[in-house]
């Protein structure tokens, strides 16, 4: 009989769709802030960058660390960091100079990013899914 490696293991921290998309979305941070104005160049686009490159490097290093203690922590950090850059997103919608780009693509991938950590996050800490319970019974 052959050995068939499987597909579904995870066998780095590259092989994580979550951390793949985080990474897509880090690239798009880089191209949106591209067109904002110089003088945002050591404000919100340095920001923006260092929490949009933040999120997988945040997986990678807790998936790297080789417990789950620690690659909860890490994971917790990256979704800390999506809610920066979201605000931070947010932001520069309202500012006048900044407000007319297009923001869809970024949207959409920090939202799947962040709807992914969530999963993530709530399936690796059984407290959280024990409280979750406890909160639902009537």
């Amino acid at each position: 009989m052959q050995n068939i490696p499987n597909s579904n293991v995870i066998h780095s921290y590259k092989d994580l769709v979550v951390w793949q998309k985080a990474v897509d979305l880090s690239v798009k941070i880089y191209d949106l802030t591209e067109k904002f104005p110089n003088e945002e160049k050591f404000g919100l686009v340095s920001q923006m960058r260092r929490a949009g490159v933040s999120i997988p490097s945040n997986i990678a290093e807790g998936r790297m660390r080789g417990t789950r203690k620690d690659f909860l922590s890490f994971l917790r950090i990256s979704y800390g960091s999506g809610a920066e850059l979201e605000t931070q997103l947010e932001i520069s919608k309202r500012l006048l100079k900044t407000g007319r780009l297009d923001y869809l693509k970024v949207d959409l991938n920090l939202e799947e990013v962040m709807k992914m950590l969530n999963v993530m996050i709530k399936n690796m800490n059984p407290e959280l899914k024990a409280n979750e319970a406890k909160s639902y019974k009537l």
